[in-house]
Parts: structure tokens; sequence; C-alpha cells
């Protein structure tokens, strides 16, 4: 077994203590109410909870609305439209797909009844005593004289998903759950982000109900400084961990991983789109998404000129695909910008990389195709190996080139790729990363025993039948430029390849090294070595240790950081992966 004897340190659960905040987080229901109860004092007073959809209804009503006894109750559910109503406006985001919608432009406004709203506005402003307006949207009946917020993590909410949570406004509970989450990525999450961004402004408290049996509740003082925080010194975002088809032993065994049923195949550690960040304060452990931090921070985070080229979104995303002892990646490709521009309303696409942190004696990568090879013959090939009629004769069609640990293979939008089995990739890509055209599947069904979906009509107008062998071996396998080499440090330039907008560094050093940040975001990963320290040059944030394979982030707006061998790694040679956006 890989790694066999070794103790892991890989943290699952990085967590950055925020100081100067005593008695403002409360934790349990009985304490959150109590304290809500401390700030209801008018004789007419309206409290708001507006929730993040994916919360738990039943449990906010019986344990925050009821002990609180209000005189009336107003459900903002009572607004939104009916579910064929509503599909009706949202149906050209949606779209027949299973795996693929557009991106929605849509407000809350847009899904609510006005004449409805208008009714429930009325009947907050006229009744007297305790008036509680709850849901999602709840702010727009009324901004009120208490206001709440309950946020919730992607992660936590897919779960959900696949538990019979249905999609909002929806009664999709039994749903194919590729369905429902294309339906939360493309439309429900865009339009309560827009909202909940609006929103938290006005807001006075804000409520974690990841975990619906631990509510936790901070000021929205202390969130902001929370936010504050992490965009002025280094931190990891919370990983989770999904079992796959051709899922590995690798991360159980180096991450510290409990297999449920079946192998891990996925570590989503760098994803703010999808990971979310935790905050212990004054002994409560906060966790929000970690897009709250894009959002509220983009500037300080990103950097002014990855900010001005990109918005509030975080272009780079690191994670992990383990196939060790396990099986091949589906045969895929990523769509080129003018496509996924075109017909899924993205700005930019999903070019992306192979860091290979470890591979066994026969592993490989399948990258582009074979000299000569055609759509006229490629898309035969593959569709009577969809139809069951014969097996894909994959060396025939795509090339395979050997790899070994710490090679990096560059993957450019519209390259036919994917890992074969034996290999433990860290994943180094742009973010939208949903937008993979499968054209084999190697023959299997999903953990849901239906077919995994492929989309070779759409894979074929995207890929590039000019990356041929040659090419493919000269110019996106471990095309690695050394940099610089002195006595104790190396630095090479691994990728991307020149078509990418990203830009990654490789750097071998045994004692304390001086980084900058390059005028991006700097993504990282401690790629060889136990542990490693980094520490700020200014003294403006404490140190922050980092373990082998974690990915770890450091906002443009440090500028400059040291990192030096730690622990078990003390008196030996380290590396780490750095990924910027080219500036």
């Amino acid at each position: 077994m890989y790694f066999e004897g070794r103790i892991p340190n890989y943290d699952k659960y990085p967590t950055i203590c925020i100081k100067g905040h005593k008695g403002k987080s409360w934790q349990g229901y009985e304490s959150i109410v109590q304290e809500i109860k401390r700030r209801i004092t008018k004789e007419n007073t309206i409290l708001v909870i507006d929730v993040y959809y994916g919360a738990d209804m039943n449990a906010i009503y019986d344990h925050i609305i009821t002990p609180l006894n209000p005189a009336t109750v107003i459900d903002s559910a009572e607004a939104v439209y009916s579910e064929d109503v509503l599909y009706e406006i949202l149906k050209r985001n949606i779209t027949e797909d299973r795996v693929f919608g557009s991106f929605s432009t849509h407000t809350l406004e847009d899904c609510m009844d006005p004449k409805i709203l208008a009714d429930l506005k009325e009947k907050a402003r006229g009744t007297k005593g305790l008036v509680i307006v709850y849901g999602v949207g709840a702010s727009m009946i009324t901004k009120g004289n208490l206001h709440l917020y309950i946020d919730m993590k992607r992660w936590e909410i897919q779960l959900r998903y696949r538990n019979g949570l249905p999609n909002w406004g929806a009664s999709n509970a039994v749903d194919d759950i590729l369905r429902k989450f294309k339906r939360g990525y493309f439309v429900e999450w865009r339009i309560l982000d827009r909202h909940k961004f609006k929103v938290l402004p006005q807001c006075d408290y804000i409520l974690d109900l990841n975990v619906t049996e631990q509510p936790k509740m901070t000021t929205i003082e202390v969130f902001n400084d929370v936010m504050k925080e992490f965009s002025s010194r280094p931190f990891r975002l919370v990983p989770y961990f999904d079992e796959g088809i051709w899922g590995g032993r690798w991360m159980e065994e180096v991450c510290d991983l409990k297999r449920i049923k079946f192998n891990y195949a996925w570590c989503f550690d760098g994803v703010p789109e999808e990971n979310s960040i935790r905050a212990n304060v004054d002994g409560v452990t906060l966790e929000f998404p970690a897009m709250d931090l894009v959002k509220m921070k983009p500037k300080a985070l990103l950097g002014p000129k990855v900010f001005a080229r990109f918005g509030a979104e975080f272009p780079i995303r690191f994670d992990f695909l383990d196939t060790m002892t396990g099986g091949n990646l589906s045969l895929q490709v990523h769509p080129l910008t003018e496509y996924i521009h075109e017909n899924f309303g993205m700005s930019y696409t999903q070019d992306e990389s192979y860091y290979i942190l470890d591979a066994g004696p026969n592993a490989h990568v399948y990258l582009g195709v074979k000299d000569g090879v055609t759509a006229e013959t490629l898309v035969p090939a593959l569709q009577r190996a969809n139809e069951g009629k014969e097996p894909f004769r994959d060396s025939e069609f795509i090339n395979s080139f050997p790899i070994q640990k710490h090679d990096h293979i560059l993957i450019p939008a519209g390259t036919v790729h994917c890992s074969g089995s034996d290999a433990m990739v860290l994943e180094i890509s742009a973010t939208p990363y949903i937008f993979t055209f499968k054209m084999w599947d190697w023959g299997r069904v999903g953990l849901d025993g239906k077919p995994r979906p492929v989309n070779i009509e759409r894979a074929v107008q995207n890929i590039q039948f000019d990356r041929t062998t040659q090419w493919c071996k000269d110019n996106l396998v471990s095309n690695i430029q050394e940099i610089e080499n002195t006595k104790h440090l190396k630095v090479e330039k691994t990728g991307l390849h020149e078509l990418e907008f990203i830009e990654t560094k490789r750097y071998w050093f045994d004692q304390k090294t001086m980084f900058t940040c390059e005028e991006s975001v700097n993504m990282c990963n401690l790629i060889e070595g136990e542990e490693a320290l980094i520490t700020s040059v200014d003294e403006s944030f404490e140190p922050f240790e980092v373990h082998y394979a974690e990915t770890f982030i450091i906002p443009e707006g440090v500028h400059a950081y040291q990192i030096e061998p730690y622990g078990r790694s003390l008196g030996k040679e380290i590396a780490i992966i750095k990924a910027t956006v080219r500036v």
C-alpha cells in the first residue's frame, strides 16, 4: 500500500481563531434564542429570519420561532410563484439536459408574486406584538427591527439533495441527483447568492445551520472581521471527499479517511465555489461558504488586477483525483472559450492540468488524438462503444503517455484527456469545473446504477484534432523549465500552456524562503515534505502550519511571505507548487 507505515497529518478541519470578540458568538438553540430575546425590547418588534435554501425549515420553526412566542408568523414561501409558473420563468436556464444548464441572471424578485408580496408587507406592518418573518427572501417583505441571516455551505446542500431535499420551488425530491445539482448550480445558487450579498449588510446576526443539531450564531460585526482576517493571511478551505466508481485508496490512507462503501475518488480542497471556511470565535467554531469571502473581499483576496479581469470570482481551483488501485477516469474534453460562452453564459473555460502527486509503476495518462484521427473516424467508434456494440479501441485513437511522480501534464481546453488507473492527480485548473464532456466511460455505470452521461455531440464540437502525438509530447507532457538553481533553492516553471491563463511554478528548498504574490492570489500545495511553516515578513499574520498534500491560499494583499521546513521536515528539502493568474 502506498505510504504504508506513514503517520497521516492531513488536517480535514482547518480552522482559524479570531481574537477579540468575547461573548459575541452563541452555540445551541437555547442560547441563540436567549440572545434574540435580549434584543427584543420594543413593544412592536419585527424579527426577520432570512434563509439560504437548504437549511432545515422545521428546525428553524420549532427551535427558534416557537420559543420566541410570536404574535404573528409570516412565511415568505407564500409569495413564491407556484412550481409550474416558476419553472416557466426559469426553464431557459434549467434546460432539459441532464447535466448542463445555463447561468441564470434572475433575482428573487422575479420568482415572487408581487401582489402576494405586497399583501405580506402590509400584514407585517399592520400587526401588533412580535412579528416573525422567515424563509428564503424574507428580507423582501420587510427590513424589520432585528435581522438574522441563516447561511449554508453548498456541499451540505448537495448531501441533502442526495437525501431527498428538492430544489427550491420544486417538488422533485426523488429526481436524478445530477438534475438537482444542475438546477442548484446554474439557477438556484445564482439567485440566492445575489439576494444574500444584497441583504447581509443590513443584518444583525448570521447563523451557521450546516449541522441542524448544532446551530451557531455570531454578530454581523464578527462575521465581517472573519472575512477581513481570512482576506489578509494564509488560510485553507475545509475539504470534502466524495466516493466514485473509479476511486482509489491513496486519499484514504494519506488523508486518514474512513471508507463508507466505495473508494474515494475526489477531494475538493481548493474550490471556493464549493468549499467552506472555519473560524473559531470565543470557543464557537463557525463554518461559512468560502464564496462569502470571495464576494465580500475580492480585491484583497484576488488582487486588483485579477479582480479587474474576473470580478468577484475565484478563477483557480485545486482538487484531487485518486485512481490508485482504482480505474480510469472517463475519456473527456472541456469546451473552448467561445463554446462555453455561447452555450452556458460562462466568460472563461476549464483549462486544466494534472500534477502527479504519486504514481504506480504502470501509471499513464490519455492525452490528445493519434495522428490521422478525425471526427469522421472517432465519432462512429465512440457511438458504437456507447451503444454496447463493441469496446472502444482507445489505443487506435487516443495517445497514452507514461507518467511518474512529480510529472505535470498540461490540458488546455479542447484536448482529449483522462488519467489512467494507479495515479494520484492534483488537478490544477480554471474554476468552471462541471463543464466536462464525457465521450467514453469504459462501459461503467455510476454509483446510482445508471449509465454516466456522455456528450459526444458536444465533445466533437470542441476537440482540437491537431493536438496529435508529437504536439502533445512537445507541448503538454512535463514541459518543465528551470528558472533558478542555487544551493538552497530550485525554481521551475511547470506550466500551464501558453493558451491557459494560469501559471504554475515549483519550488524545492531546505531553508526559510521568500515568496511574492506576483500581483495575484496564490494557490499552493505542499507536494513534498511532511510539514511547512508560513510566516509573515512584517508580522502582519501569525505563523501558519501546513502539511503534506494540503492546499493553501495566500491572498494577494499579503504581497510577500516566507515558507520553511517545519516539524518532521526540519533539515530536509520540501517542495510546493504555486499557481497564479498571469497578469
